[in-house]
């Protein structure tokens, strides 16, 4: 049987098309929630039952992603197939596109994107900037490179790292036994901690046709590693901007990524016209002022604001894209701010939710997880204005009112 690319159409699609989604968190429930407005169905397949996806999805297979026979039977009864995190297995992509099936994006971006080594040594070898690296294997490795980097130092896991888990900061270099040892010695990564002025992302789409849509660059600011705020459009220069989406289209036309990605920077201050470039790292930075932080190859938190902000929002782009369908725009209608919900909003009891709602511009987006958790993203809240300073204040009192402060 022949295996399509990732560029080719749906192989005789039913009416309407059947998109299969592997993870079933909140990326999925809202994929879904877009996709139904264009008439396309949504399976998800997942080790759990009743989750995000499931409650609003047609089908919800819970079965193990090592179950191939699974995997197999849910890949037969789709028109393709995407991924609603990037920690799946690889296999899965391969069963897909054994039953030709279109992966989108492909089992190669998967790769790429679930191990933090291949994925700076893919950037590096693209010409991409990136944040000065190197691998480690043992502690030898990691007092090595050490010496080489400098400290502060930050050390990851290779793999099945996100929001902070699975990394160390290093400040001094008799620090490295005990980061070792704390991520249990497995292969990692250790990357210099550079001192940026901010954080900023890019959310863009391509299509199966080459076309490509980005939306604007947003200033994102973290709590605990984890997402608490984003600011849509970052208030950078148009320099800064083109220069993020300029790199954000090759990243994805060099890894041909269908569907939507998330580009992850940090901006570096400003330039001194007296000091010069860290020579240990020099080859890592680019002319300009950004460095890609990390990579994901799906909707992405930092592009939630999109479904009130947006023209077309990332999950809508994310269904056209799977679909061979054309990309919407990505124009953005007004300013923007989304702060996340944790589970520390529920430690006395359900948040008053009509506190929040009686803020007229406040959107509500709730995820369908039943056990709320510290840290655990429960949902988040959008507000659009007319200024990004007026969405941020009504969105952060809009918040504050959820636990009576």
């Amino acid at each position: 049987m022949s295996t399509p690319s990732s560029q080719s159409p749906i192989p005789n699609p039913q009416s309407p098309p059947v998109i299969g989604v592997f993870g079933s968190g909140q990326l999925g429930r809202m994929l879904a929630l877009a996709s139904h407005r264009l008439g396309i169905r949504v399976h998800t397949f997942s080790p759990e039952r009743d989750t995000p996806t499931g409650q609003v999805a047609e089908r919800e297979i819970c079965a193990s992603y090592d179950d191939r026979e699974a995997v197999r039977s849910f890949v037969r009864g789709v028109d393709a197939v995407t991924f609603e995190f990037e920690n799946v297995p690889a296999h899965v992509a391969e069963i897909a596109r054994e039953e030709g099936v279109a992966v989108r994006p492909g089992g190669h971006v998967l790769h790429v994107a679930q191990n933090r080594l291949r994925e700076k040594s893919f950037l590096v070898e693209a010409g991409l900037p990136v944040t000065p690296f190197a691998p480690v294997h043992s502690l030898a490795n990691l007092q090595t490179a050490l010496a080489q980097l400098g400290t502060p130092a930050v050390l990851k896991t290779a793999a099945f790292g996100y929001d902070g888990k699975g990394q160390v900061k290093i400040d001094d270099p008799a620090q490295a036994a005990a980061a070792w040892q704390a991520l249990g010695g497995q292969a990692a990564i250790v990357e210099s901690f550079v001192a940026f002025e901010r954080e900023l992302s890019v959310v863009a789409a391509r299509g199966v046709d080459d076309t490509f849509a980005a939306f604007p660059l947003v200033e994102n600011r973290h709590i605990n590693h984890i997402l608490d705020v984003t600011i849509a459009p970052a208030q950078v220069s148009a320099e800064v901007a083109a220069e993020a989406e300029r790199l954000t289209r090759r990243l994805m036309e060099v890894l041909d990524v269908v569907g939507v990605l998330c580009v992850e920077f940090f901006l570096l201050p400003e330039k001194n016209p007296r000091e010069s470039a860290p020579s240990a790292s020099s080859a890592f930075y680019s002319s300009g002022r950004l460095l890609i932080n990390e990579i994901a190859p799906r909707p992405h938190n930092s592009g939630h604001w999109t479904i009130e902000g947006a023209v077309t929002s990332q999950f809508e782009q994310q269904a056209r894209a799977v679909c061979a369908l054309p990309l919407g725009s990505s124009e953005q209608l007004r300013p923007a701010a989304m702060v996340n919900l944790l589970g520390d909003l529920w430690t006395q009891g359900e948040p008053d939710w009509a506190a929040l709602l009686a803020y007229p511009t406040a959107k509500l987006h709730l995820y369908g997880k039943s056990a709320a958790r510290p840290g655990r993203k429960m949902g988040h809240v959008t507000v659009t204005a007319q200024t990004v300073d007026e969405a941020l204040a009504i969105a952060l009192t809009a918040r504050a009112s959820l636990v009576g402060r």
